[in-house]
C-alpha cells in the first residue's frame, strides 16, 4: 500500500475521521490535537490534508500486516537485512511527478501553524533526503518553516545532514518528501552509520522501495509519495523557532540554514501529510526505531523479550524492558545495558514476561508488588542529559546538560516463591 491507499483502507475500516476544511493557521492542528483517530480534511483548493496514520502502534502494525507486539522484531530485522530499492527508469514515470508546478509558491501548500506561540507554519512530516559525497543517500527529519514563496528555514542538528553539508562546503541539494507510508516514516528516523534508509524502508515492506530521480536535483525519492519539494540547503541563515518538540515544550530561537526551492512536483489531487508536534505520532515515529537498539544491547546480557519507549516518557526518555529472568542480577544487567543501547534514556523499568509492557497500569502493578526501593532502585547521577529534557541541568562553562538517571528492577525477587507474586488468575 502507498500512503493514500492506507488512508483509504483506514476510511473503509472506520478508523479514519473525515471532515470539511479548516484553517491551516492553528485551527486544523487544534482539531487534530483533540482527535483520537487519524483524520482527513477535504474541500479547499487542490490539496487535502491527512494526519495521524501512525498515531498508535496498532495502526502501524495494521499497515505492516502484523501484531503490535511484533513491531520491534520487524524493525530489528529490517536494520539487519535491508532491501535495495528499485529505481525507475526515467523521471516523470512516477505518481509523485504527475504534476510539475509551473510556478513555485509554497503558500499554496496547506502548511500548518500548530500552536499560537509558534513562530510560523512548519512542515513536520517531511522526509528530507540528501546525497552524501560517496553517492549514498540519507533520509532524515528536519522541521522546516515557510519563510517565503520559495524558501524554508530548516532546523538541522549536527548529525548526518549537517555532516553532508559540511563535506560539500556548507551547501547541498535536498528533496523534501511529503505523504509517505509508515515504513518510509520509520526508516527516516533510524540512524545506522553508512546505511541508506531507503533500504530499511524496503525491508519493512518486504519489497524494494520504488524510487525516482528528481527533476532539478540529483536525488532519488519515493516514487509513490504525495509531494516532493526539490531544492538546495544554502549557506544563508534565518531565524528558526519557536517550535514544540517531542516533550510538548517549546524549543527556542536560533539561526538555521535557508532552503531554496527549485521545483514542486506532486500527485493528482495530492494529500498533504501533517504531524502535530508533541503528540503521540511525533513521539512514536522518533522513538520506535530506538527500541531495537535497546533490545539488542539488553539481549547481549540477559534474555530480553521486548522493549517499549513509553508515550508518557515522550517515547524517548523512559522505557520498559521485558525480560525472562534466569539469574539474580538479570534485572540490574538489563538496566545497565538499556542505558548503553539508547544514550538519551533517562528512566528504565525492567519487568517479567508476564507483565504487559504496553499497559502502564500493569507496569505500575509490577512496581507496586515486586519492587522495593532500598534493594532494587539504581541511581546514576551526573550523566549526560538529553537536550529534549527541560529538567536536565546545564553544566557550568559548557553547552552540555546533565541529569540523574534511574533504573527500577520490578521483576519477581530471585529465590522468592514465585506463586506469591502471581495474579490469582495465573494460578488457575
Amino acid at each position: 500500500m502507498d500512503f493514500r491507499e492506507f488512508v483509504a483502507d483506514l476510511e473503509k475500516s472506520g478508523l479514519l475521521a473525515k471532515r470539511g476544511w479548516a484553517s491551516p493557521d492553528v485551527e486544523m492542528a487544534d482539531i487534530l490535537f483533540k482527535s483520537n483517530k487519524p483524520m482527513l480534511f477535504e474541500g479547499s483548493g487542490d490539496y487535502r490534508v491527512a494526519s495521524g496514520i501512525c498515531m498508535d502502534r496498532d495502526l502501524i502494525a495494521r499497515y505492516m500486516g502484523i501484531k503490535k507486539e511484533e513491531l520491534l522484531t520487524r524493525i530489528a530485522k529490517a536494520l539487519d537485512k535491508p532491501v535495495n530499492p528499485e529505481v525507475l527508469a526515467a523521471t516523470g514515470n512516477a505518481p509523485c511527478q504527475e504534476v510539475v508546478e509551473k510556478v513555485i509558491d509554497l503558500n499554496k501548500l496547506p502548511i500548518l501553524k500548530h500552536y499560537k506561540k509558534d513562530d510560523g507554519a512548519y512542515i513536520t512530516a517531511g522526509v528530507v533526503i540528501v546525497k552524501n559525497p560517496d553517492g549514498s543517500q540519507n533520509m532524515a527529519y528536519h522541521r522546516m518553516k515557510r519563510i517565503g514563496k520559495d524558501k524554508l528555514t530548516a532546523r538541522i542538528c549536527e548529525r548526518d545532514t549537517y555532516k553532508c553539508m559540511q563535506a560539500k562546503g556548507g551547501e547541498t541539494e535536498v528533496a523534501i518528501c511529503i505523504g509517505n507510508t509508515p515504513s518510509v516514516l520509520i526508516a527516516a528516523s533510524t540512524s545506522l552509520k553508512g546505511m541508506d534508509e531507503t533500504r530499511i524502508a524496503g525491508a519493512l515492506d518486504n519489497k524494494p522501495l520504488r524510487l525516482v530521480k528528481c527533476k532539478t536535483v540529483d536525488i532519488n525519492v519515493p516514487a509513490d509519495c504525495e509531494i516532493v519539494l526539490e531544492g538546495r540547503i544554502t549557506k544563508e541563515t534565518a531565524q528558526e523557532g519557536m517550535f514544540v518538540d517531542m516533550t510538548g515544550t517549546y524549543d527556542g530561537l536560533r539561526q538555521q540554514p535557508v532552503v531554496k526551492i527549485t521545483a514542486i512536483t506532486h500527485r493528482m489531487n495530492p494529500i498533504y501529510q501533517a504531524l502535530v508536534p508533541g503528540k503521540t505520532e511525533h513521539r512514536l515515529l522518533m522513538g520506535m526505531p530506538k527500541e531495537p537498539t535497546i533490545y539488542k544491547a539488553v539481549k547481549e546480557v540477559v534474555d530480553c523479550v521486548n522493549v517499549n519507549l513509553t508515550p508518557g516518557g515522550c517515547s524517548w526518555l523512559s522505557a520498559v524492558v521485558q525480560i525472562r529472568k534466569k539469574g539474580p542480577e538479570d534485572g540490574k544487567k538489563a538496566i545497565d545495558a538499556a542505558f548503553k543501547g539508547h544514550g538519551s534514556l533517562k528512566h528504565v523499568t525492567v519487568v517479567d514476561d508476564d507483565v504487559d509492557l504496553f499497559d502502564p497500569n500493569d507496569v505500575e502493578w509490577a512496581m507496586t508488588t515486586r519492587f522495593q526501593a532500598h534493594k532494587n532502585l539504581y541511581l546514576f547521577p551526573g550523566q549526560p542529559g538529553s537536550s529534549l529534557d527541560p529538567s536536565a541541568e546545564e553544566v557550568p562553562g559548557s553547552d552540555r546538560r546533565q541529569t540523574t538517571k534511574w533504573g527500577i528492577d520490578a521483576t519477581i525477587p530471585w529465590g522468592a516463591k514465585k506463586e506469591d507474586f502471581l495474579r490469582a488468575a495465573q494460578l488457575q
